[in-house]
């Protein structure tokens, strides 16, 4: 934590622990009377970040404050600082990976595109945990997030800059940009990208979300590795929401397998165990399929069946982790988690302490919660053209610009290269929980 106390010489603030509330204020509008084809009809193939959209098709949250549901299982964080074998720090390492998107599960609801130079902080004193985020460009969208341990004992950063688009039926969702985790204990980092989301049945028929895509999570101090596979759902709906692969020592050595759903648990098992089941699970598909043949690349179309969500357990595994239930009201809220149903809460302990910059503060994202969608979208309208015109009036000092100063841009991260990939990142400047908010532009 570098120097900075808690807050400075303000006492720790528990914003979101304490009277946690279990509802929003209103729920969800529906959207079934609104044709989201009429608006991606002519963005086939094109990077959605600069399409505005109504805000009928928003959670009320901002993407900084989506962001932030990276830390909703940090027990796995703080297993893995317990564990003094490093194969079993991967494993929790690679669960909280995992578990970091599981909260996509059924939220089909867009977060609010953050507004240059916007903020969200999240203190949870039992979770052990201090995050603050900021967005840090517009064009191209990128937001920067800095999470560290109460007690000094992990570091979790990284920088995001979603890539949108619209293929006809499905809208793909890359989530590029680099995340790290440091454990100052044992003197590792970790590093590892997220898989690629994709939301299924945009013109007709019942929304549905799976991840796809390779996972790497990469032990810089032991070589060790993670190489995880996020299985696209297939068109018997069998691989829906599957997690596959082995944890690899610097050799490439198997040392262990892990598997499971992303939407609900994760477990590891020896690698010879694995590739027995699998060699066997692989007969009994051939067997099933026949003689019907199909084409890879044929999108499925229907909700996979209930039956494709269930994870078998291969004797021998141990689990890992598994996925914490939605509330039972969670379908009248966007689909939020506990975790999520208090991220926008605004408590009285937080006014005159968290700057205005905060993602608690925006207009448009208040007015959604409240159940004002018409309020909510003049909002969204209006900020968006303030930002506009910000933006054109800063650009007419191009110098000014260019330099970015405190006042125009990111005023607690900077840009850098990744300590342990080298690669181009955004980096904690430090200084934010020193409480001192002066200087910053008024952005709602």
């Amino acid at each position: 934590m570098s120097g900075e106390g808690n807050h400075g010489n303000q006492p720790a603030q528990q914003n979101g622990v304490e009277n946690q509330r279990t509802s929003l204020p209103a729920p969800m509008f529906s959207r079934n009377d609104v044709s989201l084809w009429s608006i991606l009809k002519k963005c086939i193939g094109m990077e959605l970040s600069k399409i505005a959209m109504p805000v009928i098709f928003n959670e009320p949250l901002s993407f900084l404050q989506r962001l932030s549901e990276y830390m909703e299982h940090t027990y796995l964080i703080h297993q893995a600082n317990t564990a003094t074998d490093s194969v079993e720090r991967m494993k929790c390492v690679a669960a909280f990976a995992v578990s970091a998107v599981a909260s996509q599960w059924d939220r089909t609801g867009k977060p609010f595109n953050p507004l240059l130079g916007e903020t969200y902080e999240l203190i949870r004193d039992d979770l052990g945990f201090r995050w603050v985020s900021e967005q840090v460009s517009h064009h191209p969208p990128v937001s920067a997030f800095h999470a560290e341990g109460l007690k000094e004992d992990f570091v979790f950063h990284g920088s995001i800059y979603p890539k949108l688009k619209f293929w006809g039926k499905s809208i793909e969702a890359e989530p590029k940009g680099l995340i790290t985790l440091e454990l100052p204990k044992y003197n590792e980092s970790y590093t590892w990208t997220n898989p690629t989301c994709c939301v299924h049945n945009i013109i007709v028929g019942q929304l549905w979300i799976e991840q796809y895509g390779s996972v790497e999570v990469i032990n810089h101090k032991t070589g060790e590795r993670c190489s995880m596979t996020f299985k696209p759902c297939g068109l018997f709906g069998k691989e829906l929401h599957k997690v596959e692969g082995f944890i690899l020592d610097k050799s490439k050595k198997k040392l262990c397998a892990i598997y499971g759903k992303w939407t609900d648990c994760l477990y590891t098992v020896d690698p010879a165990a694995f590739d027995a089941h699998k060699k066997s699970d692989k007969k009994n598909l051939d067997e099933k399929k026949g003689n019907k043949q199909s084409s890879v690349d044929e999108e499925p179309e229907e909700v996979p069946p209930p039956d494709a969500e269930r994870v078998t357990v291969i004797p021998g595994s141990e689990l890992i982790w598994k996925i914490t239930p939605r509330p039972d009201n969670s379908a009248k809220f966007y689909a939020f988690s506990s975790f999520a149903l208090h991220l926008n809460e605004l408590e009285k302990s937080m006014e005159g302490v968290i700057p205005q910059t905060d993602s608690r503060f925006r207009p448009d994202i208040c007015a959604m919660e409240n159940g004002d969608i018409d309020l909510a979208s003049a909002e969204k309208k209006r900020l968006e053209e303030k930002q506009r015109m910000a933006r054109k009036n800063h650009t007419k000092s191009t110098d000014e610009w260019k330099n970015r100063s405190a006042a125009l841009g990111p005023r607690w991260f900077q840009q850098g290269p990744n300590p342990h990939t080298k690669a181009q990142d955004w980096l904690y400047s430090k200084g934010y929980w020193g409480r001192n908010y002066t200087n910053l532009t008024e952005i709602y």
